[in-house]
């Protein structure tokens, strides 16, 4: 769009600023994007009206949202940098017309231990072939770890380490547990406490030079706009660890070389080169994928990929039209569960299944699953590949009737136990369901993954099982946060409601973790500071009597100013100490949840910053500095008023 003085100007949508061009002064723009069209003011000064969709909301906070002056600035640098949001959006699923980039950062290859720093086999030292050596290393770094413990870990570590030694390594060593790594392990700790003890100076020198790669290879230039690398390092080898009881845990993860690596760029663009002597395995110039750089890792045979930065333009619009998709269920979500309802009383088995699975999927936030190729992965499973076993009925449980009882292996092999009550249709449908089976037999025989997610896709376009984990993940907090926030509550405790809210969310998907190792420590830590900090009340609330009275006695203005001071000063510990109570509070409540997963992946970022604003949270109280650079665009968009 051009001024009366021919300046091009820009207008921001939802956070992404682009040029408008208009031949003729009351020209309608028309935007077409997968949202609502609305109507709203461009112009307060030419009061010019367009037709733009999805929802133009101001740029700048609302008077009443807090920042903090270091906050501001970074606001104020993403603003100014109208580049990062400027957009031309192609067709045909086209990402990008031009790429470039330096390619990977290759892990550091394998340095030998110092010759006093022994392996020990049935308690004679032995020294390893290189290749031996450094897979031995991975396990000594791991030695206190609970991993290390495993019989799966440690039978996988031994088969996959045998396969680097040399036949004559083979045969001497034939059993683990006469392996001593101490002498290793030793060495690793003192490195680490090496690193810990280095100099200001040596640390500066290792932050620049960390900061030249960065530089180097930490950006890609796309379509003119030099964007954010998000990890440009290829992973180190080392041993698979998985989550939960994961049955591949233990395994070698292999060095990843140049000739494992396909390169993406276009055609035009200057290719990266590989290190010398060696080639990349290939370079494509696909410009309807966003990636770089990919590659296949040996545990699972699954692709990795180096991607943009979560805060680049196209990663921001990716995630702002999953969120708008969630939003979209809202509007027919009523009808699909009045249709899964119907679908219960079906003549079919498949359609009663169907609606079942759904009713799940929809209540329990369920994932829909995928099928493996037998032995390829662990024993995961989701919806549509749960088995007889996998859940109990019990007409009555616990005071509640019809109560259902899942016990399965979920992603990442995290365990998904749950008693829930079902509606009486359902409970009676699984019960014809299992009639007949055996315990390894499908629940859902007439019912997979693709048959569901075709099934979704007629009921909304563009609708999947993880819509419906967004869509009722984001609604539980929107839910809950106005249940939980209490107005007079200061910010340590509404932040508290904040994270229970979430935590909510997180439950409700599955998102665990073990405690950290140092929870314990941190906790005794936490709870030392408390004790003193009611030391400290106590003495300063003796010394507000002890004023008290001697004002009592004098009657001067001095005495009464100092009551006045010790009752600031009894205020201002209260509320260290309640600051510190809450934070407590709040540590044993997350010790096994993990939050980051839902807020990250399934909670709209406008309900989080609409929260802030309407009661005036620092929004870096809710998410730190790289999740703020990832949610820009909510940031930028929402305001107090955001409704899911």
């Amino acid at each position: 769009m051009r001024s009366l003085d021919g300046k091009v100007k820009k207008e921001k949508e939802n956070g992404f600023a682009r040029y408008a061009w208009t031949p003729h002064l009351f020209c309608v723009l028309i935007c077409k994007l997968p949202a609502d069209p609305f109507l709203y003011k461009a112009s307060t000064h030419f009061g010019w009206l367009f037709f733009c969709s999805p929802q133009h909301v101001k740029s700048e906070p609302e008077d009443n949202f807090y920042y903090s002056p270091k906050y501001e600035k970074s606001l104020k640098r993403q603003r100014d940098d109208d580049d990062e949001w400027e957009e031309e959006r192609y067709t045909d699923g086209v990402k990008w017309k031009f790429l470039e980039h330096k390619g990977p950062v290759f892990a550091p290859p394998y340095e030998p231990l110092p010759s006093h720093v022994k392996f020990y086999y049935d308690g004679k030292p032995m020294k390893l072939s290189l290749e031996a050596e450094e897979v031995a290393t991975f396990f000594a770094k791991m030695l206190d770890h609970e991993y290390t413990t495993k019989d799966i870990f440690r039978k996988n570590f031994f088969k996959d380490w045998r396969k680097e030694m040399t036949a004559e390594e083979k045969s001497k060593i034939t059993d683990l547990t006469k392996c001593d790594f101490t002498e290793m392990s030793e060495y690793f700790k003192a490195q680490s406490e090496a690193r810990k003890a280095m100099t200001k100076e040596d640390k500066q020198k290792i932050k620049e030079e960390n900061e030249r790669t960065l530089q180097q290879y930490g950006f890609c230039i796309m379509d003119n706009h030099r964007e954010r690398i998000a990890n440009f390092r290829i992973e180190p080898p080392g041993l698979f660890r998985g989550r939960g009881d994961h049955p591949k845990m233990g395994m070698l993860k292999r060095r990843i070389r140049p000739e494992d690596i396909i390169v993406n760029c276009s055609k035009d663009s200057k290719h990266p080169e590989p290190p010398p002597g060696t080639r990349w395995k290939e370079v494509r110039h696909d410009n309807k994928v966003t990636w770089l750089v990919s590659w296949t890792e040996n545990i699972q045979g699954s692709i990795k990929y180096i991607m943009l930065n979560p805060s680049s333009r196209i990663k921001g619009e990716k995630d702002w039209q999953k969120y708008e998709t969630a939003r979209r269920l809202k509007k027919c979500v009523d009808h699909i569960r009045n249709q899964y309802r119907e679908d219960w009383k079906s003549k079919e088995m498949r359609i009663r299944q169907r609606a079942v699975a759904l009713y799940f999927i929809d209540k329990l936030a369920l994932r829909a699953g995928n099928e493996k190729e037998e032995g390829e992965t662990a024993d995961t499973v989701g919806c549509c590949s749960l088995r007889v076993e996998h859940i109990s009925l019990y007409p009555e449980k616990d005071g509640q009737e019809y109560v259902v009882e899942f016990d399965f292996l979920g992603k990442d092999s995290i365990r998904y136990y749950n008693k829930v009550p079902v509606e009486k249709r359902v409970f009676k449908n699984l019960q014809l369901f299992m009639e007949n089976k055996e315990l390894d037999d499908d629940l859902f025989d007439r019912l997979n993954t693709s048959i569901l997610n075709k099934h979704l896709q007629e009921l909304m376009d563009g609708l999947t099982a993880k819509v419906f984990r967004t869509y009722n993940a984001s609604i539980t907090l929107q839910q809950q946060l106005k249940e939980l926030t209490n107005v007079e509550e200061n910010i340590p405790a509404k932040i508290l409601s904040y994270n229970r809210a979430n935590r909510a969310v997180a439950i409700l998907c599955n998102h665990q973790r073990a405690p950290p190792k140092t929870f314990e420590k941190s906790m005794q830590n936490l709870q030392s500071k408390i004790d003193a900090k009611r030391d400290q009340l106590a003495d300063a609330k003796r010394e507000l009597k002890s004023a008290k009275a001697d004002a009592k006695v004098r009657k001067d203005e001095k005495s009464k100013k100092a009551v006045e001071t010790k009752k600031k000063a009894v205020q201002r510990v209260e509320e260290q100490l309640m600051k510190l109570e809450v934070q407590a509070t709040d540590r044993e409540e997350n010790k096994q949840i993990a939050l980051g997963t839902s807020k990250l992946n399934y909670l709209d970022p406008r309900i989080s910053v609409a929260w802030c604003k309407k009661w005036g949270i620092p929004v870096e109280k809710i998410y730190n500095k790289t999740q703020r650079e990832k949610f820009a665009w909510a940031i930028d968009m929402a305001d107090q008023d955001f409704e899911f």
